[in-house]
């Protein structure tokens, strides 16, 4: 595709985005890209640049977001009502067909939605660009299940290594994996590509990986979080948001620990969130969807690269 009918794609895709939140009220926000804290995630790595400082306090070390997420929940909890945002966010480290350093997201937050009610919300914007007769909903002890894991949350690490060497999985009898790393493991080389002609809503997570959701008070081994997969490729993953400070902190702390131990920089800890979630974070679920994934899924084509006029390639 040359360039002209590209931008018009995009920019035809955008508007409809934002006709579908005005619709329905959910106001346009934007926060920051640098901030002077990170995600302390593990699993993500922030970029970072150095300016004079604030103050002459010299320079001062800002950090590019991976998700306005933080800046959000800030904007939640002085009362903001039900918001969204649509642009850039940036992550080192991820680049290949389906991951550019820098992409676009969609994230948004509804007080008093239910997971599930936010699940149906997203389901609504998805099908307005991909042609779905339905997304199955299934729990990852279901979707383990159907690649012949029963009991998963009775199923040690070991257990789960020698059904992946007897499933014939990549590398399954030479990786040293903890619990999560091997649930992980199945999900990306078992579950999703399962469902690589599908839609599938995937719903409670363990609770070790809750990240910021709350626990499920009917279930303490999971969280409240979903995650929509189409095509076998993960464009969305939401939570019905946990807003107790304490346990965040703790949360926090407890990643900050992994990344020390993993040798990954060390992050400052989000003071503003907390005392945000301190002062009172209404009850809502939030969701953030990779929009470029969800334009080449909608355009039928297999790289960030043919949806993006500028891709890392080319910058």
């Amino acid at each position: 595709m040359s360039i002209a009918p590209l931008l018009q794609e995009r920019a035809t895709f955008m508007r409809a985005i934002r006709t579908f939140f005005a619709e329905r009220e959910v106001m346009e926000v934007e926060t920051p890209l640098l901030s002077t804290t990170a995600n302390s995630d593990p699993h993500v790595d922030p970029f970072s640049t150095t300016t004079q400082g604030r103050d002459a306090e010299g320079p001062e070390k800002l950090y590019l977001h991976t998700s306005p997420e933080f800046f959000m929940k800030r904007l939640l909890a002085e009362g903001s009502g039900p918001i969204f945002q649509l642009g850039p966010v940036f992550r080192a480290g991820e680049i290949g067909p389906i991951h550019n350093p820098e992409f676009t997201m969609l994230e948004w937050y509804r007080p008093d939605f239910s997971m599930e009610q936010l699940m149906d919300e997203v389901e609504d914007l998805v099908t307005n660009f991909v042609d779905l007769p339905s997304i199955e909903r299934l729990t990852i002890a279901e979707a383990f299940e159907q690649v012949g894991v029963e009991n998963l949350y009775d199923t040690s690490a070991q257990q789960l290594q020698a059904i992946a060497v007897e499933m014939g999985l990549p590398s399954a009898d030479e990786l040293d994996l903890d619990w999560d790393s091997w649930v992980d493991y199945f999900i990306v080389l078992a579950i999703q590509p399962r469902f690589a002609h599908a839609a599938l809503f995937l719903t409670h997570y363990p609770a070790s990986q809750a990240a910021l959701a709350r626990i499920s008070p009917d279930n303490p081994n999971v969280a409240e979080r979903f995650e929509l997969v189409l095509n076998g490729i993960e464009i969305a993953n939401g939570f019905h948001e946990l807003t107790d400070a304490t346990e965040q902190r703790k949360r926090f702390q407890k990643e900050l620990d992994q990344r020390a131990e993993e040798g990954l920089e060390a992050l400052p800890m989000d003071e503003h969130l907390l005392a945000a979630l301190e002062k009172g974070l209404p009850d809502c679920s939030g969701v953030a969807i990779g929009v470029d994934r969800l334009m080449m899924l909608s355009m039928g084509k297999e790289q960030l690269s043919e949806v993006m006029p500028f891709p890392i390639q080319s910058v």
